[in-house]
């Protein structure tokens, strides 16, 4: 006897268009419970909204999700792919409450926001932040009939975007024309110095702040942005209110701490991808002819380099070069390779296998987590392959 559908019905005597055909209208059935899911979350936006409460709760994240797995395994599904579909749309939901303003006060006042390099990647990103929020957003530039002064001084909030080697320039020059009453912020990955500048050059609030993230990012829910508070409490509380209703998570710092920070997370690690591009580019072997033999784990490394290389080199120079602890990273980075590169080449066994102890011990309990997180990437990497 040939096999049955679950309707009893031979699976031969459907044909693959036929089959092809009842998946789509499944599919559009599906889109359709989407859209219906997601006017629900419209109102769930405006009952937050109407009651102060927070967008994001973890307790019913994880009973939803629970349920969903438990849903699934019973109806034979794969309860990892089920969860990971739910982490999807969860997080959409987020994305849509927060561009529905559910955490943004029923009281909230608008203000009027110049954004200095509005015309820049970061520029445009924030001014569209904040006209989403409700605020009126000029833009001035190096081509805008605004220009930076003009805009420091009608402007409640003052943003310098404008690329590193010039920030403090541009503070020098925008500073004193900020009111009293206003706030001066800068979006600089280094902190320490613009942060002095600020406040040397204003008497107005002030707040250094150094979003985690590019520009091209597609959602800014789950973001991460740093604050270093400079002067003002009253603009810093308005700031961080602003940022994590457009559901940005935000973190306070000292510029020194954060500065140190972004040693190894930015020089350490674009030093390293710079020196992995340099290397592929002169080995001699083609591009092509690795891509044929890779691994999820090359690729990925790959995609990362290549999508390093694809953005702005001055950037990256800039964020290299004014790091005041640029040197002692690169210093403990080249010790390291040197190191290594002596125990491979010399077949020292032993030294490669301490050193695994050593940096093991270092990440600690985070290893497990980098395992079950980089197994979920290996998977959606394979999926697009």
């Amino acid at each position: 006897m040939k096999p049955s559908s679950s309707g009893g019905e031979p699976f031969a005597s459907r044909s693959l268009p036929e089959l092809r055909a009842m998946i789509d209208a499944l599919d559009h059935e599906i889109l359709q419970l989407l859209a219906r899911r997601n006017a629900l979350v419209a109102e769930i936006a405006q009952c937050k909204r109407e009651h102060a409460t927070p967008i994001r709760d973890l307790t019913r994240e994880r009973e939803l999700l629970t349920d969903r797995r438990t849903r699934a395994a019973a109806l034979g599904l794969s309860p990892e792919l089920i969860e990971s579909i739910y982490r999807l749309i969860l997080w959409g939901s987020r994305d849509r409450q927060a561009a529905l303003k559910a955490e943004l006060p029923l009281d909230s006042e608008p203000r009027t926001v110049a954004i200095i390099g509005g015309k820049g990647g970061m520029g445009g990103c924030l001014a569209k932040m904040f006209a989403d929020l409700g605020h009126a957003v000029m833009i001035a530039d190096r081509d805008t009939q605004v220009t930076n002064e003009q805009a420091a001084k009608v402007a409640d909030v003052v943003v310098i975007s404008v690329p590193i080697e010039v920030t403090e320039a541009v503070v020098r020059q925008v500073g004193p024309h900020v009111r009293d009453e206003s706030l001066l912020m800068d979006v600089t990955s280094i902190k320490a110095g613009p942060l002095k500048t600020m406040l040397e050059s204003t008497a107005a609030s002030v707040v250094g702040t150094h979003p985690l993230f590019g520009p091209s990012v597609h959602s800014l829910q789950g973001q991460r942005i740093v604050l270093t508070p400079g002067r003002g409490d009253e603009w810093l509380a308005w700031l961080e209110q602003m940022l994590r209703a457009r559901g940005l998570t935000v973190m306070k710092s000292t510029p020194e701490r954060h500065d140190r920070a972004m040693a190894i997370v930015q020089v350490l690690v674009h030093f390293a991808t710079e020196v992995m591009g340099k290397t592929l580019t002169r080995l001699g072997v083609s591009l092509d002819e690795t891509l044929a033999f890779t691994s999820p784990i090359y690729l990925m490394e790959l995609l990362m380099t290549a999508r390093h290389f694809g953005q702005s080199p001055e950037l990256y120079a800039a964020i290299q070069m004014s790091n005041p602890a640029t040197p002692e990273v690169l210093r403990g980075f080249l010790a390291a390779a040197r190191e290594h590169e002596a125990m491979v080449i010399g077949g020292d066994r032993d030294g490669i296998t301490a050193a695994f102890r050593e940096v093991r011990e270092f990440f600690g309990p985070f290893t497990e987590q980098a395992l079950e997180q980089s197994s979920f990437l290996i998977d959606r990497i394979v999926e697009r392959a």
